[in-house]
């Protein structure tokens, strides 16, 4: 019991010290877009961006030795092709395939990272989330490394310009490019899907009552899914608590929990909610939904099904091929309930109710049509957190 309570703690503390204002989250990310306005796929040395510390950050050449700090910066350069440059990882990215063989950089207790642990990889470049400290980035720098912090993600258009700059920052443009490329053409056939279907009341449950409101990426994925944030419309804003006279009168259709330490109450108001009555609840797997990194399409297409499945069926009957690709399937893994993983505000939570299962390898409308035309869409926007 203890260690559930020291992991809600935990959860509370990354989310009042990782959420900044929505406004000053979408100026940030602003920042990051600036920086790179389309997708390369060739990169080219040296490379400048300013980060989130507002510094004038330069890889002189591409790292050889990339050591990450998060899980959303791990995910993301395992998704581009970049894992073998990777030397150090955050103990909640070891479900990566191979993610263990690298030194585990985390720190004890409440510590986001351990510096020493940093120095002793010898990176060429270190990917810092925004949750992590700038007295912590600074010391990293004073110990004469190259640290990239990134901005917060407000939407999933921050996640494709995150892939993009961590292709340019790292030499993995092809692969950024492709990602992002794979990403909107999934994202797209999903959003064409859903787009004439009523979009059904939706709560997020972080756990203990946290939910995701406006000016987050999980938000916007609950959009881009077809459903109706009521969170947001209830104008709570980033990750905070929200009350059950709100949840009462929202009275949502669906909860969509965050990984297994997202279960929401089980209260009188939660319980008599149409979704809890009709059995709308979905879990979906933390790794897919709270990482602001290219498996997000995974977890969309999941609520994107879950709250619209005839209109999900009838665009899968449309397309030549709706099973995804061995490749494709590699991206995604199935959360381990042992693990307390991710950014700034979602960890698991035992005790779900799960009506529908994280389909992370099901078919996906759309998933057929080869990456090259998709790559023709054009440009993404940039920034992110981490």
């Amino acid at each position: 019991m203890s260690k559930k309570i020291a992991s809600v703690f935990a959860v509370l503390l990354l989310l009042t010290a990782g959420v900044a204002p929505v406004g000053a989250a979408f100026g940030v990310a602003q920042s990051d877009a600036n920086a790179t306005e389309a997708m390369q796929t060739d990169c080219s040395f040296p490379v400048t961006s300013t980060d989130a510390t507002g510094t004038e950050v330069t890889v002189e050449q591409k790292p050889e030795r990339v050591t990450t700090l998060s899980p959303s910066a791990a995910q993301t350069m395992w998704e581009i092709g970049g894992e073998s440059q990777v030397v150090g990882v955050s103990q909640y990215a070891t479900y990566l395939d191979g993610a263990d063989s690298r030194t585990n950089v985390s720190g004890a207790g409440q510590q986001y990272v351990n510096v020493e642990k940093i120095v002793s990889t010898e990176p060429d470049l270190v990917l810092a989330p925004n949750v992590i400290p700038n007295e912590t980035v600074q010391q990293l720098r004073d110990s004469g490394l190259t640290v990239y912090k990134f901005e917060f993600a407000t939407s999933v258009d921050d996640i494709y310009a995150k892939t993009t700059l961590t292709g340019e920052l790292t030499g993995n443009c092809e692969g950024a490019a492709e990602t992002v490329s794979w990403m909107e053409d999934r994202i797209g056939t999903v959003r064409e899907a859903v787009e004439n279907s009523d979009s059904p009341r939706v709560f997020v449950s972080v756990g203990g009552g946290w939910t995701a409101g406006q000016g987050t990426f999980v938000s916007n994925m609950v959009e881009l899914a077809g459903g109706n944030n009521i969170a947001a419309e209830a104008n709570v804003s980033g990750y905070g608590q929200i009350s059950e006279e709100v949840i009462v009168e929202q009275n949502p259709e669906w909860i969509v929990q965050l990984g297994a330490f997202g279960a929401y109450p089980k209260t009188d108001a939660y319980n008599g909610t149409d979704a809890v009555k009709n059995d709308q609840v979905i879990t979906v797997s933390d790794q897919n939904i709270s990482q602001p990194a290219p498996r997000v399409v995974y977890a969309i297409v999941q609520m994107a099904q879950a709250f619209h499945p005839d209109a999900y069926a009838e665009a899968n009957a449309t397309t030549t091929e709706t099973t995804m690709t061995t490749e494709e399937d590699q991206r995604t893994t199935t959360t381990d309930a042992t693990e307390t993983p991710t950014e700034d505000a979602m960890q698991e939570q035992e005790g779900t109710t799960t009506a529908t299962e994280d389909d992370s390898s099901g078919a996906i409308p759309g998933f057929g049509v080869p990456a090259a035309v998709a790559a023709l869409a054009g440009a993404v926007l940039l920034a992110r957190r981490r």
